[in-house]
C-alpha cells in the first residue's frame, strides 16, 4: 500500500495530530462540561434528599445547608454550560483555522496546475463543509466521550460507596449504554456513513452544473435531464441521511431503555436495603435520581459515534487533497530570497506531466532582465502556460534549468521564487467583496494613497470615483457587477500594487471583446514600460512595444524576435499577424 494512502486511513489519528496544539482549550472544555454534569448530578441528588428529609419534619437548621447547596448547584450549571460552549467551540473553531490553513496551503501549489482527480464542486465541498467537520469532532465527540469516561467513573464511585450493589449495576447499565449500544451503532451506521460524504459530493456537483451550465443546457435543450440528475442526486442523499437517522434514533431509544432499568433496579436495590436497616431511607430517591442522571452524559455517545464516522470520512476526503503530491520538491537548505534585480534565464527547458505524454515544452530558452520585456504567443496548447508554471515552481523540469542570478531556482523556496515572479494570471480572481478589500490582497498594509496609485495605473482611477461608494463598492461574486475589462483591469491593479520584481500577465484579455481587449493591451504596456515584464498571450495587438517576442508551437520555439523582424518573414507569426488583421491597422498590404 502507498505511503500516502496508509495516512489516509488514519484519519482519526492524523486529526488528532492536528489539533494537539490546542489541547489546553480542550482541556478546558472537558474540564467544563464535567463540572456541568457534576453540578447536574449535585443538584438532584441534593434536591431529593431535601425532599425526603424535609418530610421528617426536622428543625430549619437541619436543611439550611442543602437549600444553600441546591441554590448554588442550579447557578453553577448554568455557569459551567456557558464556560463548556465557550471554550469547546472556541477550541472546534481554532482547529478548524488549523485545517483550512492547511488545506489552502496544500491548494496553493497544486491548483496552478490543476487537480484532475477533483470535480470542481467536489473541491469545494471538501474545501467547506468536509473541513468544518473538524467542529463536530471537537464538540459532539472528544467533549461528550472525556466527559462520559469521567463523570461515569465519579458516579459510579459514589453509588458504590452509598450502597455496593447499587455501584455494579450503575457500573454495568453505564457500560452497556456508553460502550455496548456506540459499538452496536458503529457496526450499523457503518455503511450509511461511507456513503453521506460520497452523496453530498455528487448532489453538490449536480446543482454546480445546473447553476453555472444554465445556458449550456438550455441551448442542447438537456435543461430537463440535468434536473432530473440533480432531484435523483438529492433523494439519494436524503435517503442515506434518512436511514442514518433511524439507526441513531433506535439505538438512541435502546439506550434511553438501559437507563431506564438501570434506574429501576437501583431503586429496587436502595429500597430493600433500607428496608432491611443498611441504608438510611432518604438516600433512596438520591441514589434513584443519580442513577438516572447519570446516563445524561452517556445518551449523547450514540449520536457521537455518527459524527465520529461522518468525521473521519470528511477528513479522509480531505486528507486525500492535503496528501496529493507536490508540484515540486522543496530545497533542504534553500538560498536567500532572490535580489529583486535578478536576472532570470531558461537554459534548453524540457517540461513533461506524464511519461507516456510527449512534452509540454522541449528546448526552450528565455533570458529576462532588469527592465526587459518579453512576449510568449502562441496557439492554445503550445506551452505558454506550462512555461509560466515552470518559472513560478508549479511544474517541475524534466530537463533543461531556469537560473536565477545563476543559480538553479530549484534552489530557492518556492515562496521566494513566487514573490519575485508573480502577476495576473489567466483565472485572476475576483472577490465577493469590495474594491478595496480586492486590492489590499495583494498588500494588506498598503494606504488608500497606495490604493489609488495602483488603481491610477491601470487606468481605473476614473472609473472608481463613478462609483457610488468608491473604492468601498462591492464588486460582486467573482466580479459580476462588473465588465470584463473593468475586472481584468482590477486585477492588473492588483497585480501592480503587489509590485513584483518580474510582472507576470498571462492572457490578461481572455474573454473580452476586441476593442476592450486591444484597450486594455495599450494601458498594460503602458503602465509596465520599464518592469521587467513576461505577457503570455494570443493576441499580437500592440507587441511592437515589446523588446522580444517568443513564438511557441507545440512546446517548441518555432521563432523568435522582434515584432518587426517577425513580420517581415514568413513563418508562424507572420501567419498569426495576417490572420488577426493587424496588417489594416498599421497600414501593410501584401
Amino acid at each position: 500500500m502507498p505511503a500516502g494512502t496508509a495516512r489516509t486511513n488514519q484519519p482519526v489519528r492524523r486529526l488528532l495530530g492536528m489539533i494537539r496544539g490546542h489541547v489546553s482549550r480542550l482541556a478546558l472544555a472537558v474540564t467544563a462540561s464535567v463540572l456541568t454534569e457534576l453540578a447536574a448530578l449535585a443538584l438532584m441528588g441534593t434536591a431529593a434528599w431535601l425532599i425526603a428529609r424535609a418530610a421528617q419534619q426536622p428543625s430549619l437548621a437541619a436543611l439550611s445547608l442543602a437549600i444553600v447547596g441546591v441554590r448554588g448547584f442550579a447557578v453553577s450549571r448554568g455557569v459551567f454550560r456557558y464556560a463548556e460552549r465557550l471554550a469547546s467551540h472556541d477550541a472546534a473553531l481554532r482547529a478548524l483555522a488549523t485545517m483550512r490553513g492547511r488545506v489552502y496551503d496544500a491548494l496553493v501549489p497544486l491548483a496552478p496546475g490543476g487537480l484532475p482527480a477533483f470535480r470542481s464542486s467536489d473541491l469545494l465541498n471538501r474545501m467547506v463543509r468536509d473541513v468544518e467537520a473538524v467542529q463536530d469532532f471537537v464538540v459532539r465527540v472528544l467533549v461528550p466521550v472525556a466527559t462520559a469516561a469521567v463523570v461515569g467513573v465519579l458516579t459510579v464511585g459514589f453509588g458504590t460507596v452509598v450502597l455496593p450493589a447499587a455501584g455494579v449495576v450503575l457500573a454495568v447499565g453505564l457500560l452497556v449504554a456508553g460502550v455496548v449500544v456506540p459499538a452496536l451503532t458503529l457496526a450499523v451506521s457503518r455503511r450509511a456513513a461511507l456513503r453521506l460524504g460520497p452523496a453530498r459530493a455528487e448532489l453538490a456537483a449536480r446543482t454546480v452544473d445546473v447553476l453555472r451550465g444554465n445556458a449550456d443546457l438550455a441551448v442542447f435543450g438537456a435543461g430537463r435531464q440535468a434536473l432530473a440528475d440533480a432531484d435523483r442526486a438529492a433523494a439519494e442523499l436524503a435517503a442515506v441521511e434518512r436511514r442514518a437517522a433511524w439507526t441513531t434514533a433506535a439505538t438512541g431509544a435502546l439506550a434511553m431503555l438501559v437507563q431506564a432499568a438501570t434506574t429501576v433496579g437501583v431503586t429496587m436495590l436502595a429500597a430493600g436495603a433500607a428496608s432491611d436497616g443498611s441504608l438510611a431511607p432518604v438516600m433512596v430517591p438520591v441514589l434513584t435520581l443519580v442513577a438516572l442522571i447519570s446516563f445524561e452524559p452517556v445518551l449523547p455517545l450514540v449520536p457521537a459515534v455518527r459524527h465520529l464516522l461522518e468525521s473521519r470520512d470528511a477528513v479522509r476526503r480531505v486528507l486525500a487533497v492535503l496528501d496529493a503530491p507536490p508540484p515540486v520538491a522543496e530545497p533542504h537548505a534553500p538560498l536567500p530570497a532572490p535580489s529583486p534585480a535578478a536576472v532570470i534565464e531558461v537554459r534548453d527547458l524540457r517540461v513533461r506531466y506524464a511519461a507516456d505524454r510527449d512534452p509540454a515544452l522541449d528546448g526552450v530558452d528565455l533570458r529576462l532582465e532588469p527592465g526587459r520585456r518579453v512576449a510568449v504567443v502562441g496557439a492554445s496548447g503550445s506551452g505558454k502556460s506550462t512555461l509560466l508554471a515552470a518559472l513560478m515552481r508549479f511544474a517541475e523540469p524534466e530537463s533543461g534549468s531556469i537560473l536565477v542570478d545563476g543559480a538553479d531556482i530549484s534552489r530557492f523556496g518556492s515562496d521566494d521564487v513566487r514573490a519575485l515572479i508573480t502577476g495576473v494570471t489567466q483565472d485572476a480572481h475576483l472577490f465577493h467583496t469590495t474594491v478595496r478589500e480586492n486590492l489590499r490582497l495583494a498588500s494588506p498594509s498598503a494606504s488608500d494613497d497606495d490604493l489609488r496609485a495602483a488603481l491610477a495605473s491601470a487606468k481605473l482611477d476614473s472609473w472608481v470615483d463613478s462609483l457610488p461608494k468608491g473604492m468601498d463598492t462591492v464588486v460582486g461574486e467573482s466580479g459580476g457587477q462588473v465588465s470584463g475589462g473593468q475586472g481584468q483591469r482590477l486585477a492588473l491593479a492588483r497585480a501592480l500594487l503587489a509590485d513584483p520584481p518580474v510582472l507576470v500577465l498571462d492572457e490578461p484579455t481572455e474573454g473580452l471583446d476586441p476593442e476592450t481587449a486591444d484597450e486594455l493591451v495599450a494601458d498594460l504596456l503602458a503602465s509596465t514600460r520599464g518592469r521587467t515584464t513576461l505577457l503570455v498571450t494570443h493576441r499580437l495587438t500592440g507587441l511592437n512595444e515589446v523588446d522580444e517576442v517568443i513564438v511557441l508551437d507545440s512546446g517548441r520555439v518555432a521563432q523568435r524576435g522582434t515584432h518587426a523582424e517577425l513580420v517581415a518573414v514568413p513563418g508562424l507569426y507572420y501567419d498569426l499577424w495576417w490572420a488577426s488583421g493587424l496588417r489594416l491597422s498599421e497600414g501593410v498590404e501584401p
